[in-house]
């Protein structure tokens, strides 16, 4: 079942999503060679007890890993595609990328954004990667119109990924958002004409999440049961926002 939200509860979500804009903002500053993903984690905390929040993540219960996961930010740098645990040993170095994932509750109500930084000077390909997986993103929040359809959304991040060469990542996909943090419905980056596709009406509201990959799209999780990433070893990129649908268009919840 889609939960449509009221003014009211989208408001509360718009408070939520503005911390985790400002979260990113800060972090995105603090990504430079030399700085651990686990300093990224500590300041990201920090901001959410001085915010009066509660962390979306840390503590989210997920059956596949057989456990609660233990931070508030998933950092995954390079050929991690989405679920990397901060750790004081993951040094960041030049050339490196890293996709920052983050959600926070306020009042009640969750926000949910991504961001991939480049870690000093990267090569132009993946400067392209970068673009192309933020483009999708753009698109797929262009979508986000009442009487659209759910593959209109998916299938504006298919098109423009696969058209600049690139592979989408297909175990992993978007979701709903509001009281939850995961609600329905799925939002795979690519058309699944084995899901619903329901129409677009105000009140909705998806985490629109690309993970793009430079090389092929299999993933693989890790033996820490959390860690996906590419099978060919190829970079991935993430960007996400909370986007609701409204009578004025697109809302993206998670950016001012």
């Amino acid at each position: 079942m889609i939960i449509r939200k009221s003014p009211a509860e989208l408001e509360k979500m718009r408070k939520a999503g503005l911390l985790v804009y400002r979260i990113l903002q800060r972090l995105r500053e603090l990504v430079q060679p030399g700085v651990s993903t686990l300093d990224l984690e500590a300041e990201a905390e920090r901001m959410m007890k001085d915010a009066g929040a509660k962390p979306a993540f840390k503590g989210y219960y997920v059956p596949a890993a057989g456990g609660r996961y233990p931070f508030v930010l998933c950092t995954s740098v390079n050929e991690e595609v989405v679920h990397g645990m901060p750790s004081a040993k993951r040094i960041l170095k030049e050339g490196d990328i890293i996709s920052i994932d983050t959600g926070v509750a306020v009042d009640g109500y969750f926000g949910d954004s991504a961001i991939t930084v480049p870690v000093g000077q990267v090569s132009e390909e993946v400067k392209r990667l970068l673009a192309v997986t933020e483009e999708s993103l753009e698109l797929a929040i262009s979508q986000m119109k009442a009487g659209n359809r759910l593959f209109d959304v998916c299938g504006a991040v298919e098109r423009h990924v696969t058209q600049n060469g690139f592979s989408v990542v297909r175990e992993f996909v978007g979701h709903g958002i509001g009281a939850s943090l995961h609600e329905e419905p799925q939002v795979p980056n690519y058309v699944d004409r084995r899901n619903e596709n329901p129409r677009l009406k105000e009140g909705m509201v998806l985490a629109i999440e690309p993970m793009v990959n430079a090389g092929r799209p299999e993933t693989k999780v890790l033996g820490d049961r959390w860690t996906a990433v590419t099978c060919d070893g190829s970079y991935a990129a993430h960007f996400e926002h909370t986007v609701a649908v409204t009578s004025n268009g697109p809302w993206v919840l998670t950016r001012p």
